[in-house]
């Protein structure tokens, strides 16, 4: 099977710091890849050269056949690649449909006006916005605003998603409906990649996990097989009440 994204070999320098270096994985169409790591591991480095804020200082990165190595980001988005943000950023001035149909008028179909704004109605829904789509987006509590980011990347209707923690700060029952929208992305043909620090719901949800630490992949597989790699466990976790209270979450 044709892989949807592959990376070759990739590597990105800030200076001294080697952020990511010599990465390659490839995802196939309709998976959900876990990405985690330690802070600082080169996780958002990662979703900031696939979707072209960086380019590489080597290696290549391959979306649907075309060779994006290094694309500026709106031109990644025209080939069908969405991104949320670690911290939330709506445009607080502007109503809720407002900004979601901002995704969707530069998304991977550029939609006019009209037509995106439609499309965006329809993803408000699809996530339980839709009653709070004529008032501003910085009146949303923090749960809202988590999911009014992913619905602004969903209207850019996405083959793959990158949701940069999506989870973060949200209680146990607003995780749980989270996962649950994460499946149906998948049934609908998204793939997606997660950057997440909560074990348990990265473990539950992900068909593979990949683990980063200082830039390099010491890790990849099922979630089990992670689960219980030993040098996950000590780079990622160290202490080992930590590592039983992981093994615990993943089981």
């Amino acid at each position: 099977m044709t892989a949807l994204l592959e990376l070759d070999r990739v590597t990105r320098r800030f200076g001294g710091l080697l952020a990511v270096h010599n990465l390659s994985f490839a995802m196939r169409e309709g998976e959900i890849l876990g990405l985690i790591g330690p802070n600082g591991a080169g996780k958002s480095t990662l979703f900031n050269l696939i979707n072209g804020v960086f380019p590489p200082n080597s290696g290549r990165i391959v979306f649907a056949g075309a060779d994006i190595t290094g694309e500026r980001p709106f031109l990644v988005a025209r080939h069908g690649i969405a991104r949320t943000h670690q911290i939330v950023q709506p445009l607080t001035n502007m109503t809720v449909l407002e900004n979601c149909t901002v995704g969707a008028c530069f998304g991977r179909e550029n939609l006019p006006l009209a037509q995106a704004s439609k499309v965006a109605d329809q993803v408000l829904g699809e996530l339980g916005l839709a009653d709070r789509s004529e008032i501003l987006a910085g009146k949303l509590n923090v749960a809202q605003k988590k999911r009014l980011e992913l619905a602004r990347a969903l209207a850019a209707r996405p083959r793959l998603l990158l949701a940069d923690e999506v989870l973060a700060g949200l209680n146990p029952q607003e995780v749980a409906d989270m996962l649950g929208i994460f499946r149906r992305i998948r049934d609908q043909g998204v793939t997606v990649i997660m950057i997440e620090h909560l074990m348990h719901a990265v473990m539950n949800v992900s068909d593979r996990v990949i683990v980063l630490d200082y830039g390099q992949k010491i890790a990849e597989g099922a979630p089990q097989d992670v689960a219980h790699d030993p040098e996950v466990i000590e780079a990622y976790l160290g202490d080992p009440k930590v590592a039983e209270r992981f093994l615990a979450e993943s089981s």
